[in-house]
């Protein structure tokens, strides 16, 4: 058995796999943008804490062979699915609605532990996210490098930096373009624009999950 934790030689391209896995536009990325144009960096910021717990979470279940009992099943995995894109279009509602809300007498303050709620939850009814560790990650690891969760917890937790530097930078990215829209009306065509989008992802997660 070797000393390394994991095959150094699949690092680089599991880096890259995540990489990509995380720049491609889905149910995180489109509800992050919209949370942080509308409600700022610490919205955001909450909710990209809430999206890594719920990373975490799966990273946990399919170590002890949860994720893989969800994909196997298709009731399980059927049900989490239409869960996803249900929440998705609810939070699609929800920004289309608050993009009504354009004088400050009207807008309601935000619970502060909102956005970690709701990025937690996003992330857990995202069925792609509990495809990834039953596709994805063992294609990484070997036997000539321990036992599995041990590699798991590696790759994992180099997932997780991967996962946190991209939706943080989402987060100041979008947060910093909705600083610029100063305008009422401007911030509200943002959200309704942002809504649109959260839909389409909703409608997307349904075709590419089926």
């Amino acid at each position: 058995m070797n000393a390394a934790l994991v095959d150094p030689a699949a690092l680089w391209p599991f880096f890259i796999a995540v990489a990509l896995v995380e720049l491609t536009p889905g149910p995180n990325m489109s509800y992050l943008a919209a949370l942080a144009a509308s409600e700022g960096r610490a919205a955001g910021l909450r909710a990209v804490a809430g999206v890594t717990v719920g990373l975490l979470v799966y990273l946990l279940a399919s170590i002890l062979g949860v994720t893989q009992l969800i994909a196997a099943s298709p009731i399980l995995y059927g049900a989490l699915r239409w869960a996803g894109v249900l929440f998705l279009l609810y939070l699609a509602y929800e920004a289309w609605s608050a993009s009504g809300e354009s004088s400050p007498a009207n807008t309601k303050p935000m619970d502060v532990r909102a956005p970690f709620w709701r990025g937690l939850l996003a992330n857990l009814l995202n069925p792609k996210a509990a495809v990834f560790y039953v596709t994805l990650l063992p294609g990484f690891t070997s036997p000539d490098y321990g036992p599995f969760w041990r590699q798991a917890l590696v790759l994992g937790a180099a997932h997780l930096t991967v996962s946190l530097i991209v939706h943080c930078a989402i987060v100041l990215g979008a947060a910093h373009a909705g600083a610029l829209l100063v305008a009422a009306e401007a911030r509200a065509l943002v959200r309704r624009l942002l809504a649109g989008g959260i839909a389409l992802i909703a409608i997307w997660l349904a075709w590419e999950t089926r």
